[in-house]
């Protein structure tokens, strides 16, 4: 066995480096919240210390004024779409490829899982003309299932291996019951996998709310159908020259709450589901 002095070094460096990494993330999100809340004189003139009053009003401005109000819910809607679509293709392939045996299973699978090692950057121009040529190009259904087929292979890798840790014996009863395979699936199986659908969920949310490549090339055009990423990338280059600094913050922090709602209020499901598949 190791001496405990030694154990205690390493957890001591161990739990450094953690807290380091842990301020290196959150302090930069503080950072723009406070400046968020003040006013452009006080970002420029004090960029380190708190605001004077809390100016509501900037977040008020750039939700009018800057259209983030209207790109928030063109992205509400594109991820609300994608990830209903992702989610459902993803669950109902990987608990086949999971739970059922035929011929050509494992090619069909690893043909998925492949997609993983393929960046998004280098399909860009073939699916730029893939999606201009079906009538889909500015539009929010190309974008979604453009977001549904790059999500698919970690969706279907992930839910995978999370299915084939689930208990046989309570799909045999299910059937035995007379539980035929489509209410087995939608009522068995997939309120047991509901831990690893959240975990995988998160995650997929997470990268269709920050994507940015995909609708830059794909959502060119009307400013009206923007989604957040592209809204936030022109307030950034306009306000760049206006000067408003105080509406580029409130802007950039509303676009964060989001994603950190989901995460706390989720945040238990997304470690039991990472977990699951190894304490099972």
């Amino acid at each position: 066995r190791r001496p405990r002095s030694e154990l205690g070094v390493a957890n001591v460096f161990s739990h450094a480096f953690l807290l380091l990494w842990a301020l290196l993330t959150a302090l930069p999100l503080l950072w723009m919240t406070i400046s968020s809340l003040k006013s452009d004189a006080e970002i420029l003139g004090d960029p380190w210390g708190l605001p004077g009053a809390l100016r509501f009003e900037n977040w008020a401005r750039a939700w009018t004024e800057a259209h983030i109000g209207q790109y928030f819910l063109n992205s509400a809607v594109v991820v609300a779409g994608s990830l209903s679509l992702t989610m459902l293709l993803g669950a109902t392939a990987a608990y086949v490829f999971a739970r059922y045996e035929f011929p050509g299973r494992q090619v069909a699978y690893y043909l998925f899982v492949g997609g993983m090692m393929f960046p998004v950057f280098l399909a860009l121009v073939p699916l730029f003309f893939v999606v201009r040529d079906i009538g889909l190009f500015g539009t929010w259904t190309g974008l979604i299932l453009v977001y549904a087929a790059y999500s698919l292979p970690f969706t279907v890798f992930f839910l995978t291996a999370f299915f084939r840790t689930l208990p046989t014996a309570v799909a045999e009863a299910a059937l035995i019951d007379g539980c035929g395979h489509f209410r087995l699936f939608f009522r068995v199986m997939l309120p047991m996998a509901r831990p690893g659908l959240v975990s995988v969920g998160i995650f997929n949310f997470l990268s269709h709310w920050n994507q940015f490549i995909l609708p830059q090339v794909l959502m060119q055009g009307d400013e009206s159908k923007w989604v957040l990423a592209q809204g936030l990338a022109a307030l950034a280059v306009s306000q760049g020259y206006q000067g408003d600094f105080s509406g580029l913050f409130a802007g950039l922090t509303i676009a964060m709450l989001p994603v950190l709602v989901v995460y706390v209020v989720f945040q238990r499901q997304i470690q039991s589901g990472l977990t699951a598949g190894q304490l099972k």
